[in-house]
């Protein structure tokens, strides 16, 4: 979370763009995304030529060439004429970065920003904005990220797209739980501007590096085909794509797909790993829902169509991270109660994670869980784990403001994985502690009712009180003392 001096100056930029004729949140977000990507391609540039200066080679795979030097960030900023700056980015570099990604243009990256525009409207907004975000320190990797969280929390329609709003750090948690190998074909069918896949080809270059880059053969797939996301917003197809490019993933599979129609088919039992927080609120019409996802669950509600869309792309043996909110996992209508039991009687699911209704704020207070299941069309689940999420290491009100990390009692986070990990000695704990194991037969038995407070055991304290003959003597000394006390006030009135 950005705070003080950095949020001011966010603030600061995002008032230039609507006083200089820029009202539309989104395309605020969208041609500051642009100067960022652009920036951050300049400082790509840069580490390329340190570690070519280092090792004495040549620049490995350079994003600007001897005549493209003019289009970085570096360069371009010190123009001292705004026109002669507006002229260079519009004409030059925004065209220039239209065409990264390789594969000829036929790259995703190539094909969502084919309909990409610079709209900043006069070379005075462009050089103002381009100074005040050469002033934002983004040496962090982290500063980025937040920063361009912040930036989206902008947005006014932030309340009906919750898959924009994911905390890093919860889906950073959620990653590390499903520990993605390199053979993983990984899944967003939500995917705005691609977080999960974003921290999923974090953790593999983090833990697989050798592997994923061992040949070339390997380092195709990683770039081509381990990754896939989808939406249906144009704008948000761009951003992601552009974040994968910055995160070193060149060619992912962003694709344009509404994943509650037909669009889906095709890529049916396809995928390893699915990591989504899909959108929570709304309903669809049965005419204008995919057939098979009807068969699978006869509702409307986006969030169990988009967890029976989830069992139909995971190939079997596949595995999920999902988030959803608190009534799927108690809701009492037909298609919630029926969905449940084919998590659990049909597939095998591995664990619930329950967290506190702040996570999500400012942008909603509603309370949600990650919901943690293997696609077995056999069974499987034996016991179910359950955590209770207390804290994710920030305030749970609407300023969210970091605590401390190390403390236990304001950051659950680093106790959920180890204990995720480490699930089976979970047995032995009793259902007053913060994680616990449930048995099938107990969950079938409560009628597939997932909800932690359904079996979590809550200790009270006990309180002696005073005998009432004490109390009530006590009380007759206060009226006796309350009584003098207003015959002497009585006394010193005229």
């Amino acid at each position: 979370m950005i705070t003080g001096p950095i949020k001011t100056q966010v603030d600061s930029i995002w008032n230039a763009f609507w006083s200089g004729g820029i009202a539309n949140p989104m395309e605020v977000i969208e041609q500051m995304t642009y100067l960022l990507f652009i920036k951050r391609l300049d400082e790509l540039q840069t580490v390329k030529e340190k570690k070519a200066s280092r090792t004495k080679q040549p620049i490995e795979n350079p994003i600007f060439g001897l005549r493209q030097q003019k289009l970085r960030w570096s360069v371009f900023r010190q123009l001292g004429d705004p026109a002669a700056l507006y002229q260079v980015v519009s004409e030059q570099v925004f065209p220039f970065i239209k065409t990264l990604g390789g594969e000829k243009g036929n790259s995703t990256y190539a094909v969502h920003m084919k309909d990409a525009r610079f709209t900043i409207p006069t070379p005075a907004l462009l050089a103002k904005v381009v100074d005040m975000l050469d002033a934002i320190p983004m040496d962090d990797r982290d500063t980025k990220g937040d920063l361009y969280e912040y930036m989206l929390g902008k947005i006014a329609s932030a309340g009906q797209n919750g898959q924009f709003r994911t905390p890093r750090h919860i889906i950073k948690l959620m990653v590390e739980m499903m520990a993605p190998k390199p053979a993983d074909t990984i899944c967003d069918p939500a995917c705005g501007t691609a977080g999960f896949l974003v921290a999923a080809s974090e953790y593999l270059n983090q833990h697989h590096q050798q592997e994923i880059y061992a040949d070339k053969k390997s380092a195709k797939r990683f770039n081509h085909d381990t990754f896939h996301g989808f939406d249906f917003d144009s704008t948000m197809l761009r951003v992601g794509s552009m974040n994968m490019l910055l995160h070193g993933v060149e060619n992912p599979a962003i694709e344009n797909r509404d994943s509650l129609s037909e669009g889906h088919a095709g890529v049916e039992d396809r995928f390893s790993l699915i990591l989504a927080n899909p959108p929570f609120a709304g309903s669809l019409d049965y005419e204008s829902c995919a057939k098979d996802l009807q068969q699978i669950v006869k509702t409307k509600k986006t969030e169990l169509l988009f967890l029976a869309l989830f069992l139909r792309l995971l190939q079997p043996g596949g595995r999920a991270a999902v988030i959803v909110p608190d009534g799927v996992l108690f809701g009492s209508s037909k298609a919630h109660k029926a969905l449940r039991r084919m998590l659990v009687e049909d597939h095998k699911l591995d664990g619930i994670v329950s967290m506190p209704s702040g996570v999500f704020r400012p942008y909603a207070g509603v309370s949600t869980a990650i919901l943690l299941f293997t696609k077995t069309n056999s069974g499987g689940t034996d016991q179910v784990w359950f955590y209770d999420m207390k804290a994710d290491g920030y305030s749970l009100d609407d300023k969210r403001n970091p605590l401390d990390a190390d403390k236990h009692d304001s950051n659950n986070l680093p106790d959920v994985l180890q204990r995720w990990q480490h699930r089976k000695a979970e047995a032995k704990r009793a259902r007053t502690e913060q994680s616990f194991l449930v048995p099938k037969a107990e969950v079938a038995g409560n009628d597939y009712d997932l909800s932690i407070n359904r079996y979590k055991k809550v200790v009270y304290a006990q309180v002696q009180h005073a005998e009432p003959k004490t109390i009530l003597a006590e009380l007759k000394t206060l009226e006796v003392e309350i009584m003098q006390g207003m015959d002497e006030l009585e006394g010193m009135l005229p």
